[in-house]
This record gives structure tokens, C-alpha cells and sequence, in this order.
């Protein structure tokens, strides 16, 4: 085989396998030399919580090549690495295709104005200070319009007012059935895309808002000295409402998604597809599982149906979960594991792994993802960890994040009082 093919092979395994939830890569198994691959925007950022696409180093996340998102990232597409174009810098074979996405990643940076060479030292003045803030808050405003909502409706198949699409097959069972079709689009990141928005949501609408108070509707964005007006530019203007707006239709139509698992799995049960026949499996597991175990927490299936589980979780004694029952649903989808569960409390909780609308933020081993005992294990390691490395990517409740990382006694304080009361709620 060459040795290419091997190396790439080996390359994506430990991508897939890794823990970096800013990376994804699929490609197909007819061409491994093919790789898509999604790099999330970092926090803090004008690209923060964005879906950015790269494949064969070309970023696809360009408004139909009108959108120049960095001065490294062109509107073609094309992704310059050597942003100081100095000779001295070749490609080394010691170079992988991790290393290739860190630096592309390390490209969105909190002020994208100093990418630009010849702009990256300071040269001091207010007028340059606004065209920085300037140049970032339309940077912020399109990776919100485009690699975030425009990318969900078109997953979603909605329009901007929230309406559905009709298409002809209106189940993607298909394009699941014939991934290895060279002529079906290969897709591999909408399920990632649409489980992280259901993390991201609320620092999506808060990014809006806060956007809503800075700028008016309808104002223009300002061109930068260093951007070619009609060919690789950044040109259009703000409209943080309707960007709220079209936030809240993709929540609705993800949560309606999500309820269609529930009557689509009724009617594969009845069928007994392979899907439906391996959850049921699962489920027997998963219960024998748990009675073995040291915690009386408890599994079962509603209305029988084995693509809606519902996990109840039983407090730990001596912890700040002593004596709390939560109730926790899974959601599984005709596709899985292709379609990862979504899973959400239906008790109220506050916890800085808990989204407001109960969404948990988890991941399963990357080798066990079709394993659901390794799900069940995740959600409860999320939910009882005490002292977790902090890891940004994983923000997707604000406030109880900022009580929890606050660096003060005070703010850890008051974090695990809000947590104990909203456990002791849930028995009332």
C-alpha cells in the first residue's frame, strides 16, 4: 500500500480518536486521501463557537467566495500559512495533518487586523484602534450569519423565516444508506454542527444581543486598507435581530427533530430494523448494568420505545448531589451511531456542564461512541466531576461557567449553593 495512504490513515485515527473538541476530519473509505475536516472557532474570538470547514487546506466557509474571513483566509477559499512570507519558511515532512489545522486554527485569533502583514505591529493612533474593533466585529457578525445559522438551515433544510423546505425525500435515511456514493454529498460534520449549536445556543443569542447594542441594523461594514473591494473583501452589513431571530427558528426546528427520533423509532421498531433491534440489546445491557453497580440509578424506555430512554439519576451520598433524583432523557435518532443521542434533563439543574434548556455537555470515548453504556457513564462523569481541567470549548451555560471558573472562593461558593438547592428541588 502506499505509504501516503498509510500515513494519512494513521493520521486521521488519531485525530478521531483524539480529545480536541475545536477538530473534526471524516473522509471516505474509497479515498482517504480526501479529508474534510471542521476546525470550531476559538473562545474569545471573533470566530468563537464557529463551524469553519477546511479541506485539501482550503477554507470552504466563504459566502460563495465573497466573504474573506482573515487576511489569511481568502474569499476563494485559499489559506495562507506563511503570513509573514518569509522564504525561510517550507513544508516539512515532520508536518501532519493535525499540525496543518492547529495553524490554520491559530489563524482566528482575537485580533485578526494584525494577521495582514505590514499591519501586525501596533502603529499607535485611535483611527487604527477602530479599524481593529471594526474589522473584528464583522468578522463576528458573518461567522455567525454564515458558518453558524446559514450552515444549520441548509442541515435543517429551513429557510431564513424558519419555514421548512420540502424536498423529495424528506428522511436523510438515504444519504446515510449510500455515504460511500461518490455522487451523494458527503456531509459528515451536520451531526457534530447540530449538537454543538444545542451547546452553543445561549452564547449564540448572547453574542447577538451584545452585537445588537454595539451596532446599528442596515450599518455597512468598513472596508480595510488591506482588503480588494469586489474581490477578496468582507462587504455587507449588520443585522444582529434578525441573526436572534433565525437563531430561535433553528432551536425549534433541532428540538421538533429531535421529538421526530421518537415517532420515526416507533415505526423501525415495528419493522425491526437493525437499529431498532441493537437499542433494544443495548438497553438490556445497559439495565443489567446498573443494578450492578454501587448506585441505584435506574434506565428505562418510554411507552416502550427504544429510541427514547429515560436514565434517573440518584444523588451520591456526601456529595452535592446527596439525595437528588434527576430525571434525564435520551433521544436516539433511525441513524445512530451515525447521529450521535441527544440528551437533556427534563429536571431542572443548575450545573456549568447543563445548557439552560438541559442540553449536557458530554463526550463519549471516540472509540465507543456506538457503545450507549459509555454514554450513560460520560453524562454521569460530567454531571459528578469535582475538579475538571477547564476546557473553554465546553462553555454552554454562562452563568453558572463564570460562578465556576471564577479563580474566588466566593464565586465556587455560591456555584455549589445554586447546585445543592436546584437538587433539592427536584424531590419537591
Amino acid at each position: 500500500m502506499d505509504q501516503s495512504i498509510l500515513r494519512i490513515s494513521k493520521e486521521l485515527s488519531e485525530l478521531q480518536k483524539g480529545s480536541d473538541l475545536s477538530l473534526a476530519v471524516a473522509c471516505r473509505d474509497i479515498d482517504v486521501r480526501n479529508v474534510k475536516a471542521l476546525i470550531i472557532g476559538p473562545h474569545e474570538t471573533p470566530y468563537e463557537f464557529g463551524f469553519f470547514e477546511a479541506p485539501h487546506v482550503t477554507g470552504v466557509t466563504t459566502n460563495s467566495g465573497r466573504t474573506r474571513f482573515n487576511p489569511n483566509i481568502y474569499a476563494n477559499g485559499k489559506v495562507c500559512l506563511t503570513w509573514r512570507g518569509e522564504s525561510g519558511e517550507q513544508w516539512s515532512s515532520a508536518q501532519g495533518l493535525e499540525s496543518i489545522l492547529l495553524s490554520i486554527q491559530s489563524l482566528l485569533s482575537a485580533n485578526p487586523y494584525e494577521n495582514e502583514p505590514g499591519f501586525e505591529r501596533p502603529r499607535g493612533g485611535e483611527e487604527e484602534k477602530l479599524k481593529k474593533k471594526a474589522y473584528a466585529q464583522k468578522i463576528h457578525h458573518e461567522t455567525l450569519r454564515l458558518s453558524v445559522i446559514k450552515r444549520l438551515e441548509d442541515y435543517l433544510r429551513i429557510t431564513p423565516d424558519g419555514k421548512k423546505i420540502e424536498a423529495a425525500n424528506d428522511r436523510d435515511q438515504d444519504l446515510y444508506d449510500d455515504a460511500e456514493d461518490v455522487n451523494v454529498p458527503f456531509e459528515p460534520f451536520k451531526d457534530i454542527c447540530k449538537r454543538r449549536f444545542l451547546w452553543y445556543y445561549e452564547s449564540y443569542l448572547e453574542a447577538a444581543k451584545e452585537g445588537s447594542s454595539l451596532v446599528k441594523p442596515k450599518q455597512p461594514f468598513v472596508t480595510m486598507p488591506f482588503e480588494s473591494k469586489g474581490s477578496n473583501t468582507m462587504d455587507g452589513s449588520f443585522d444582529y435581530p434578525d441573526l436572534e431571530r433565525r437563531l430561535n427558528n433553528i432551536k425549534k426546528a433541532l428540538d421538533e427533530e429531535t421529538e421526530s427520533w421518537a415517532r420515526e423509532g416507533l415505526e423501525n421498531t415495528a419493522e425491526e430494523t437493525t437499529v431498532s433491534v441493537n437499542l433494544k440489546h443495548q438497553f438490556e445491557q445497559v439495565v443489567a448494568t446498573l443494578k450492578g453497580g454501587d448506585m441505584p440509578h435506574n434506565v428505562s424506555l418510554e411507552n416502550g420505545n427504544p429510541f427514547t430512554w429515560v436514565l434517573t439519576y440518584f444523588g451520591r451520598p456526601m456529595t452535592h448531589f446527596d439525595s437528588g433524583l434527576l430525571r434525564i432523557r435520551i433521544n436516539f435518532s433511525p441513524r445512530f451511531p451515525e447521529e450521535q443521542p441527544r440528551v437533556k434533563f427534563e429536571t431542572r439543574i443548575f450545573h456549568h456542564l447543563v445548557a439552560p434548556d438541559g442540553t449536557i455537555c458530554y463526550s463519549p470515548k471516540p472509540n465507543k461512541k456506538e457503545d450507549i453504556m459509555s454514554h450513560v457513564e460520560a453524562i454521569i462523569s460530567a454531571l459528578e466531576e469535582d475538579e475538571p481541567a477547564y476546557d473553554p470549548r465546553k462553555i454552554v451555560n454562562l452563568e453558572a461557567n463564570k460562578l465556576f471558573w471564577n479563580g474566588e472562593k466566593d464565586g465556587k461558593k455560591l456555584y455549589h449553593r445554586r447546585l445543592r438547592r436546584s437538587v433539592q428541588d427536584s424531590t419537591e
